[in-house]
C-alpha cells in the first residue's frame, strides 16, 4: 500500500493494488520468508522461548496448564514444564530453571509478543518489560520480540508444542504439579531430546553437545525467584496469598508481616526473622495450610465424674440421691449449677424440712427448683405455726 501512495503522490501514476502486488511477484521484487527449517543459527547465539496451553488430568480433575518450553536453536535442545497460570513470575521462575537444565544461556531470547516478556510495542520495536530486562541481564542475554505474523521465526519452540501433545500427554496421569514436572523433565532428558532429527543429522542431545561450549556460563549465584506481599494476620492467625492461606504464630494475630513468595515455597517474615515455612499451594484457590506449631491446643475434654456439689448430696439421704439422678437428668451437662443451687437449699433450711419437700417434689415430679424452694417453705411455716392450743384455765 506504501508503494501505491507514493507513486500517486509523487508521479500521478495510479495503478490498482492487485496489478502492482502482481508485479512485484513476477519481478521477485520481495525476498519470500523464510521456512523455520531455513534459519540458520551458530552455537550458541539463540534460544527461543513460548507457551502455550495444554489439556492434561492431574489427580482427578480435567484442567488446561500452560505448558512453557525453551529450546536452544542450534541443537534444538529444549526443556518444558507446566503451570496454572503464567505471568512474569512463573516465566522468570521457568526460565532460571531451564537455564540451569541447559548449565548455560545463549545470547539471545527470542519470544512472541506476550505481554509476559513485552511492555508496549511489538516486533523490532518491542520494549521489553523493565524487570524481565534486568533478570535476562543477569544470566548476559537479552530478550527479543520476533515480528507480528513471522511465528516461522520461533518455530524451533513452537513446532515442539505439538510434539509434547501427541507423545509425552497421551495416556499420562499426574499426581500433583510437582509430578507433572518431574515426568516432563525425564521425558525431556529420556525421550525427546535423544530423538534423532533429520535436519540435524544427530539427536538434540548429541548436537548440544558441540553447542555447550558456546554458551555463556551461568552466574556463580543464582538469587532465587520470589514476590514479597506485606499481609496483615487475621484473627484465626493466618496470612493470606494468592487467596490462599497460611498460618503463622498465634501472637501475631492483627500485626503485619511479610509474605514471601516462591516457586514451591512460602516463607512469613516478622521483624525481617522468618516465623513460619510452608509449602506453596499451587494450582489451589481458598486453601489452607497449617503448620503443626501453630495448631491451637484443643480444649481438655471435661471432668465427666460426679461433681463435688453431687458427692455431697448424695451422703445426706437416699430420697435427696433418688432427686439428684432425676434433676441430672433434665439437665444440661453434669447440671453443676443446679445441684450447687439445691446443695445451697440443704444448707440454708432445715433438714427435716428440706427432705419433707424433696419426697414430696419425687412424688409429684417436681424438678423446678424455684418451685422446690417453694414446698420448702411451706414445711417451714407449717412447722413454724403449727402452735398446740392452750388449756383452758378454770377459775
Amino acid at each position: 500500500m506504501r508503494v501505491q501512495e507514493v507513486l500517486e503522490a509523487e508521479h500521478q501514476i495510479r495503478i490498482p493494488y492487485s496489478t502492482l502486488t502482481r508485479w512485484v511477484r513476477e519481478a521477485a521484487l520481495r525476498a519470500p520468508k523464510q521456512r523455520a527449517g531455513r534459519y540458520d543459527f551458530p552455537p550458541g547465539e539463540e534460544m527461543q522461548f513460548d507457551t502455550s496451553p495444554h489439556r492434561l488430568t492431574l489427580g482427578d480433575r480435567k484442567l488446561t496448564a500452560q505448558c512453557a518450553a525453551l529450546a536452544l536453536a542450534y541443537s534444538r535442545r529444549h526443556f518444558i514444564q507446566y503451570y496454572p497460570c503464567f505471568t512474569r513470575f512463573e516465566a522468570k521462575a521457568f526460565l532460571r530453571e531451564a537455564l540451569l537444565f541447559m548449565d548455560g544461556s545463549a545470547r539471545r531470547c527470542v519470544v512472541d509478543n506476550t505481554n509476559v516478556v513485552v511492555a508496549a510495542g511489538s516486533g523490532p520495536q518491542a520494549e521489553i518489560a523493565p524487570e524481565m530486562a534486568t533478570f535476562a541481564q543477569i544470566f548476559g542475554f537479552e530478550f527479543r520480540a520476533h515480528a507480528i505474523g513471522d511465528a516461522n521465526r520461533s518455530a524451533r519452540v513452537e513446532r515442539p508444542f505439538y510434539y509434547v501433545e501427541r507423545n509425552f500427554l497421551p495416556a499420562r496421569r499426574f499426581s500433583s504439579w510437582d509430578d507433572l514436572n518431574a515426568q516432563a523433565r525425564a521425558w525431556c532428558t529420556q525421550v525427546a531430546n535423544q530423538k534423532p532429527k533429520r535436519a540435524l543429522g544427530m539427536s538434540p542431545e548429541a548436537a548440544y553437545v558441540l553447542e555447550k561450549p558456546h554458551l555463556l556460563e551461568l552466574p556463580p549465584y543464582l538469587p532465587p525467584v520470589y514476590q514479597a506481599f506485606t499481609r496483615t494476620v487475621d484473627v484465626e492467625g493466618y496470612a493470606y496469598l494468592d487467596t490462599n492461606r497460611y498460618s503463622v504464630p498465634e501472637r501475631l494475630i492483627g500485626k503485619q508481616v511479610e509474605v514471601y513468595k516462591y516457586l514451591h515455597q512460602v516463607r512469613v517474615l516478622f521483624r525481617h526473622r522468618v516465623v513460619a515455612e510452608h509449602p506453596r499451594l499451587v494450582g489451589q484457590r481458598h486453601g489452607q495450610h497449617t503448620l503443626k506449631e501453630h495448631r491451637r491446643p484443643q480444649r481438655r475434654q471435661a471432668y465427666q465424674g460426679p461433681s463435688s456439689e453431687e458427692q455431697q448430696l448424695r451422703q445426706d439421704a437416699e430420697a435427696l440421691s433418688r432427686y439428684v439422678s432425676a434433676l441430672k437428668r433434665r439437665s444440661p451437662g453434669r447440671g453443676v449449677a443446679r445441684l450447687r443451687r439445691l446443695l445451697a437449699m440443704r444448707r440454708t433450711y432445715p433438714r427435716e424440712a428440706f427432705l419433707a419437700a424433696i419426697e414430696k417434689a419425687l412424688h409429684y415430679g417436681l424438678y423446678d427448683l424455684h418451685r422446690l424452694e417453694h414446698l420448702i417453705l411451706e414445711q417451714v411455716a407449717g412447722d413454724f405455726f403449727c402452735i398446740e392450743p392452750e388449756e383452758e384455765s378454770e377459775f
